[in-house]
């Protein structure tokens, strides 16, 4: 029996890649309130939240499978494959270390660590629309 479940409800309706890509930046924003708010968790959570939607765009985009945290890193390769930027699976391990913070004590987090962190979350963003915009 297979427990895994999507996101997500999946619901085609035309618009969905906009949507991911829009959600993307705004949990970006977000992430940068947050840090200068010195909420550390959310911060990071944000930022891993900015680039799964915005795989998520790229995604749905190019027809490939996303519908678990799991596949994650292998859209990332995809994408890298795609897109030819070598930058993009290692940044992709700069997201799933910001999802990990969420989970880490405040007193082993770093503003410093993790506002470079949204910086390269921005760089992966920027990479990944174009891919998100065409098949």
């Amino acid at each position: 029996m297979d427990h895994s479940y999507p996101m997500e409800p999946y619901q085609q309706d035309g618009n969905a890649v906009a949507d991911y890509r829009e959600q993307s930046r705004i949990f970006l924003a977000r992430a940068r309130e947050y840090l200068s708010n010195h909420d550390l968790h959310q911060a990071s959570e944000k930022g891993w939240g900015a680039s799964a939607w915005m795989a998520k765009a790229v995604a749905e985009a190019q027809g490939w499978q996303y519908n678990k945290h799991e596949e994650f890193l292998k859209v990332m390769r995809q994408a890298q494959n795609l897109s030819s930027d070598t930058r993009v699976h290692d940044l992709g391990f700069v997201a799933t270390g910001l999802h990990g913070f969420f989970y880490t004590r405040k007193m082993l987090l770093y503003p410093d660590v993790i506002s470079q962190g949204l910086d390269r979350i921005e760089t992966l963003l920027d990479i990944l629309q174009p891919l998100s915009e065409s098949r």
